[in-house]
């Protein structure tokens, strides 16, 4: 199957039920083409099929997002069919596989501060900012960084007990980097990523409420 056919079948996943036909329509194909890629798409855990309907949830658009870019999709063309919700939600459902206690758009005032995604597992926090889509510069990154420290530093210090770790997760970085010792992830890696995170906290930043 063609790239572009990816690309098209992608609008088709959605939250909610697809019947075969439907999706066909919306990715400018036969049905029997139709069915193979849905097939495809159920073979590497993406959507159920029941009786003739597909059943996605929220995350499945970008997994099938993440399946297209190995078929030769355009990451730049790909971008233009998901919205942060897409990401975020993936990103969240990483973290509850990995047995963490999960808290999307996670909201602090005074100041008015909001972490996209906040997973929590053996007494530590990952502060995920989502940045989804845009290729930055070094120093553009740096400041993105540096954002994400201060909203840990303001987590940390309204939450009793608190340890916690800025984390950035992108979707154009190909490998897990540093930024001083902040993990940039892509969102493919992430996964893995958490699985090592607890035993590699000291090769992390993480910050804790000082002592009085």
């Amino acid at each position: 199957m063609s790239s572009k056919l990816w690309l098209d079948g992608i609008r088709g996943v959605i939250p909610g039920g697809i019947s075969i036909e439907d999706f066909a329509q919306v990715a400018n194909t036969d049905k029997t083409t139709a069915k193979r890629m849905l097939q495809e798409l159920a073979a590497n855990s993406i959507g159920k099929m029941n009786d003739g309907i597909i059943e996605f949830e929220e995350g499945d658009k970008l997994r099938a997002t993440i399946l297209a870019l190995g078929k030769g999709v355009l990451i730049d063309e790909i971008a233009k069919n998901l919205d942060w919700r897409d990401f975020e939600g993936l990103a969240a459902q990483i973290l509850e596989s990995r047995d963490c206690a999960t808290i999307r758009n996670y909201i602090m005032t005074n100041p008015r501060m909001e972490i996209d995604v906040v997973g929590i597992r053996l007494g530590v926090a990952m502060l995920i900012d989502c940045k989804h889509w845009k290729k930055t510069t070094p120093s553009a990154l740096q400041d993105i960084v540096e954002k994400q420290v201060e909203r840990t530093k303001n987590y940390v210090a309204k939450t009793n007990g608190a340890i916690a770790a800025p984390v950035i997760v992108t979707l154009y970085q190909d490998k897990v980097s540093f930024v001083g010792k902040v993990p940039i992830v892509p969102i493919f890696q992430l996964a893995t990523f958490v699985d090592e995170f607890y035993g590699n906290l000291e090769n992390i930043e993480t910050i804790e409420k000082e002592s009085q």
